[in-house]
């Protein structure tokens, strides 16, 4: 397997270089948000100087601005492997897709048919479902995850799915656990029950390589702001699945596929700049030597980049478990990195998670503390929504050095607390 190439691709980053008051940065907030190459913004700042029009018209710029759209929707279907550009839709964000989407499957339901969502899921993939439940007379079913495995197993979602299941809203990979869920087996266990499957993968698609044709499910959702992007969501939908839904929309708007469910003008810049982060990701394949497709060397960036992240992983799981009095929430098994995104939550007896982060944050080590919406999962674990957990999430653009300087700080701060309560 070719090296990483972490000098160069943290040289595409221009934040990573950035200091305050002559201190370095060291960026471990990543799975709320990564920073991004030099090439997504001068993507977007190129698009607003040079092609800055509505669409629709004749003249150059309009046309120029449709090349922007269309070209982002075709980098979307490589990342996602979607058979289809029409398949692919650009709106705002995750929560905001998701609660357009879930009114729309809404037309198709009827008071007392049933939906699962899991408690382990961010709250973007939970509320929109509860709230449609509560309009229109539906009955909530909630998938736990299970505690050994940090999984939803199959065997729990079968329990669960009955005739009247209309659809299951799971993720790919928890925003605080990090464990990924086994979804191709079960998409396959909804599908047979004859539900609809949405899926989640906004912490999974930075850390992985998404097929929605290998998983089988209707509906899967990212956000570009998470892998190297600007700030917008991104829903694909099965084409036979998506051309037979009436979404809410103008009435004088587009009943083409994808249009009519992007409402409004399109974020024209911003579909520049996520164009940008997908051919980063393809010319890091390049760099590592894949030399075929951009789907080809999308696939060769994330097989060199999880290998990388997942040493950093097991670095950042085996120093904190060092740490007398601290728990991972998540799996810390070496032999099961595969089975995990490198974001990493603790808590630690008798300390309050947001007292260790303001002390590592005034080192410039920026990570989160909270529940992180998150909200099932902590419920689930009884973790005080009021105070949450510690995460850190790692990056490919990550180094070792910056994971064992965050590890002294953690083994100082909570000694300095300790010292403090003492």
């Amino acid at each position: 397997m070719a090296e990483f190439p972490i000098e160069a691709v943290r040289g595409k980053f221009p934040a990573l270089s950035l200091t305050d008051d002559g201190r370095r940065r060291i960026y471990l907030d990543n799975p709320a948000g990564t920073q991004v190459p030099q090439a997504v913004a001068d993507a977007v700042s190129r698009c607003l100087l040079t092609t800055n029009a509505n669409l629709g018209g004749f003249f150059e710029t309009t046309v120029a601005a449709q090349k922007v759209v269309d070209a982002a929707h075709a980098a979307m279907a490589d990342f996602l492997n979607a058979p289809s550009v029409e398949e692919i839709v650009i709106g705002a964000n995750m929560t905001t897709l998701t609660y357009h989407m879930s009114r729309t499957l809404g037309r198709t339901m009827k008071p007392g048919d049933e939906i699962i969502v899991t408690r382990m899921d961010h709250e973007g993939n939970v509320s929109p479902w509860l709230q449609l439940a509560e309009d229109l007379g539906l009955v909530v079913r909630f998938l736990p995850f299970d505690e050994w495995s940090w999984q939803v197993e199959e065997a729990a979602l079968k329990g669960l799915l009955s005739e009247r299941t209309r659809l299951v809203a799971l993720n790919y990979a928890s925003n605080l656990t990090g464990s990924i869920n086994q979804v191709k087996a079960l998409t396959a266990a909804a599908k047979q029950a004859g539900a609809l499957v949405y899926v989640d993968a906004v912490q999974f698609a930075p850390h992985g390589l998404v097929d929605v044709q290998a998983l089988g499910c209707d509906f899967l959702i990212c956000s570009a702001y998470k892998f190297f992007g600007p700030h917008m969501g991104i829903l694909w939908g099965r084409r036979d699945v998506i051309d037979a839904l009436q979404p809410y929309k103008c009435r004088c708007s587009s009943n083409v596929l994808p249009e009519r469910f992007e409402l409004g003008t399109p974020q024209i810049e911003l579909m520049a700049g996520l164009t940008a982060a997908i051919d980063y990701f393809a010319d890091l394949g390049a760099a590592t030597g894949e030399s075929g497709s951009r789907r080809q060397r999308i696939a060769k960036a994330f097989e060199v980049s999880i290998a990388y992240e997942n040493r950093l992983a097991r670095q950042l799981i085996e120093g904190l478990s060092s740490i007398e009095g601290l728990v991972i929430h998540g799996i810390i098994d070496p032999e099961r990195l595969a089975e995990r995104v490198p974001t990493v939550s603790f808590t630690v007896e008798g300390i309050a998670p947001e007292t260790i982060v303001r002390q590592m944050n005034a080192e410039n080590i920026f990570v989160w503390s909270g529940h992180n919406y998150a909200w099932e999962v902590v419920h689930q674990l009884g973790i005080p929504a009021e105070q949450g957990v510690v995460r850190i999430g790692i990056a490919h653009y990550n180094t070792a050095a910056e994971i064992e300087e965050t590890l002294e700080s953690v083994h100082r701060v909570i000694a300095m607390l300790r010292q403090q309560r003492s």
